[in-house]
């Protein structure tokens, strides 16, 4: 029984902060936190991108003395299949079986006894590097230490990269801009060194280097030149590179808008040079393409396509101010909600959910874990920015087909959502023991579906998830198993919970798994009844009696029986997840705030969280917000053990690359619910002495 909402209640008034109703100069904020460097990072390129489509630069504005990645949504490659007999094609994967509630049902994991087809189709197809693009001197070997007056500014309110430095007391100034609409950058450079020869662009091709789960900071091989092969077409003011790495084939269509020539550097390399000719200004517009494609035109067009869709993104939308001239925190928090805002427009809005790293380099092949798209998409609607979040969602529709394949394979019905996957017509999900046995993204649709229904309540949003929304209930009413002894539906075993750090055999019924299940199937109860079809007895049956919340000493723990749990560093180290009970999820019936106050207690007390990363600290700040306490909340967005660099990008901790943009994506849902609220909270829920001006958020669940 839900246990009384009065001193959560007294909280929140307490930590409530005015909105004020106002029109917030967002372009003098944003551009407070313009990007200005004198040096290169390794990790952490500037970027521009397009959500599709990103180009990482190091200090010079192109990648001259960094080999920062040129990725993309569609640019992939697969390598060759293994020749070990008996595993030399896909269909030779059987995967294993394991033991599931008295049948046996074959999981898609890693069989010893087919090792090598096992790894081919973890590590295939991976995301690909599509070139290098930089300054050329003449030949000469530059480093960047050698250059003086180095100054960079990315304006995030135009999408502009300004370069400039001075080389043998001669100067350079580059600007660099990315297509908002095509995966174009455009280029201008000035410099007297362009008229005399002594200054070009290089564009170099590597090798895909599949072998690499984490192909970080830098991706491909640039030294493997025997492996795949480069052609060059050129006509007046224009040339087309085409590139081959096995069965993958792509152009890079080259403009310049000046007298120019480009050639490749010698018959052992993948390296074209591009030279101007009496001028000291030089521009040109580099397109990647899967074939032949004309750019959208001068750099002076795209510059202004550019200038339009950012002002458009920042304009749109929902913003917040904080009080950054009075408080230092507010300043830090304001600073991570603006870079963190440009970052996810350039790597996380685009027509297949990002992977954890974006498109800076390589996580896990380049692959993105569907577990990870909540925490992807799920700003985008509280922010009110439903036209980027538009262009990922349908994946869910598109990988219909594949989920309920993976069910019907198991002897389950409906459709089971796949974990890590990759931008392939099947919705093939890669093998792993946690990829076959994770189960908390299942019922993501019916969060998005349902935010949706909010914005917009109409016969047509009912149809665009009616197929999802019941295909996925089927499955996990179908996944829940009947305990003839407790008389209970169970969630598990084998299944791993969102931490992925408990012996499967022995995990049942997680606390956060449980309310999400219930959570997702009272959702696709309610979308039946809204468009007055039946609801299967069968959602109504699991969801009204799956197992109780698991209580140990008067808190909610991590799953039912488990041992030791505050004190296990295994456990006690990894994603707290069961916070989501109260804070990502609205309350379920079953809640007791004062038991789950107490959770939030120990999990304060004993954590480990010097061992978090990602979204684990915009998870604990949405549970402080809920109970009301702002000045928490605010606490754990700026831990000290959640790294946000210089550039905006979050660190990925001692597990993971960096970045890891699920932290990212967290924070601004995190702060868009504190600003926005939820059902029943009228305000914002910051520290009581912030002044905090809100516009355009939705209201969450």
């Amino acid at each position: 029984m839900l246990a009384s909402h009065s001193l959560a209640s007294t909280w929140l008034l307490a930590a409530l902060v005015a909105v004020v109703d106002c029109k917030i100069d967002r372009e003098s904020i944003i551009r407070q936190f313009n990007l200005r460097l004198n040096q290169s990072h390794a990790y952490s390129p500037v970027q521009v991108g397009n959500g599709n489509f990103a180009f990482g630069a190091d200090v010079s504005g192109l990648q001259t003395f960094l080999p920062h990645n040129t990725l993309s949504s569609w640019g992939w490659h697969n390598s060759s299949l293994p020749t070990t007999p008996n595993q030399t094609a896909i269909s030779d994967f059987t995967g294993q079986d394991w033991w599931t509630h008295g049948r046996l049902v074959n999981y898609n994991q890693p069989n010893p006894a087919e090792k090598d087809i096992s790894q081919w189709l973890i590590a295939n197809p991976h995301r690909i590097n599509l070139g290098r693009i930089g300054l050329w001197f003449g030949g000469k070997n530059v480093t960047e230490d050698e250059l003086t007056e180095r100054t960079q500014t990315l304006d995030l309110w135009e999408g502009t990269i300004s370069s400039s430095f001075s080389w043998h007391g001669k100067s350079v100034t580059v600007k660099t801009i990315a297509s908002p609409e095509i995966d174009t950058i455009a280029v201008t450079i000035t410099s007297e060194l362009l008229g005399n020869g002594e200054l070009g662009v290089f564009f170099d091709f590597p090798y895909a280097s599949g072998k690499n789960k984490f192909d970080a900071p830098f991706v491909g091989l640039f030294n493997a030149t025997s492996n795949h092969t480069t052609t060059l077409t050129s006509r007046k003011n224009s040339a087309t590179i085409t590139h081959t790495l096995d069965a993958t084939t792509y152009d890079t269509e080259i403009r310049w808008e000046s007298e120019g020539r480009i050639q490749r550097t010698n018959n052992e390399t993948h390296s074209y040079v591009l030279t101007g000719k009496d001028s000291e200004t030089f521009a040109f517009t580099a397109t990647f393409a899967p074939k032949a494609a004309n750019s959208q035109g001068s750099f002076r067009d795209v510059k202004k396509s550019a200038k339009d869709w950012w002002k458009k993104y920042w304009s749109t939308g929902a913003f917040i101010s904080l009080p950054s001239a009075t408080n230092s925190s507010a300043k830090e928090l304001q600073r991570r909600i603006v870079l963190t805002q440009y970052l996810l427009a350039v790597n996380g809005a685009g027509k297949d959910p990002a992977q954890e790293s974006g498109l800076v380099n390589n996580g896990w092949y380049g692959k993105y874990h569907c577990e990870m798209i909540f925490w992807h998409l799920a700003h985008w609607t509280v922010w009110n920015k439903w036209d980027l979040y538009n262009r990922t969602i349908g994946v869910y529709e598109r990988f219909l087909p594949s989920s309920y394949d993976r069910a019907k394979h198991q002897g389950y019905q409906g459709a089971r959502i796949g974990k890590m996957q990759d931008d392939n017509p099947s919705g093939w999900s890669a093998p792993g023991e946690i990829n076959s046995l994770l189960i908390w993204q299942q019922p993501h649709p019916m969060w998005f579906a349902e935010m949706e229904y909010r914005k917009s309540p109409t016969q047509k949003t009912l149809q665009k998830w009616d197929r999802v929304l019941a295909g996925v209930a089927d499955f996990m009413a179908s996944y829940a198993w009947y305990n003839q002894s407790t008389k209970v539906y169970d969630l598990g075993p084998p299944m791993y919970p969102v931490s992925e750090n408990t012996n499967p055999n022995q995990t049942v019924n997680p606390t956060f798994e449980l309310a999400y299940w219930r959570f997702g199937l009272d959702v696709a109860a309610k979308w039946k009844e809204r468009q007055h079809q039946v609801v299967p007895a069968s959602w109504r049956t699991v969801k009204d009696n799956l197992a109780s919340f698991p209580i140990q000493d008067n808190a909610y723990v991590l799953y039912e029986g488990v041992e030791d749990m505050w004190t296990s560093p295994e456990i006690a180290s990894d994603h707290p997840g069961f916070l989501g009970l109260y804070g990502w999820l609205p309350p379920d019936p079953r809640l007791n705030l004062t038991v789950f106050q107490n959770t939030v207690d120990k999990v304060y007390a004993s954590w480990d969280l010097a061992n978090l990363y990602g979204w684990d600290f915009p998870l604990m700040a949405m549970a402080a917000a809920r109970l009301g306490d702002g000045e928490q909340a605010v606490r754990w967005l700026l831990d000290v053990n959640n790294q946000v660099n210089e550039l905006g990008m979050p660190e990925g901790g001692n597990r993971v690359a960096t970045p890891y943009f699920p932290a990212s994506a967290g924070m601004l849902l995190a702060v868009g619910m504190m600003a926005g609220g939820w059902d029943g909270l009228a305000g914002s829920v910051f520290p009581e002495d912030w002044d905090v001006e809100v516009e355009g958020f939705q209201r969450s669940m």
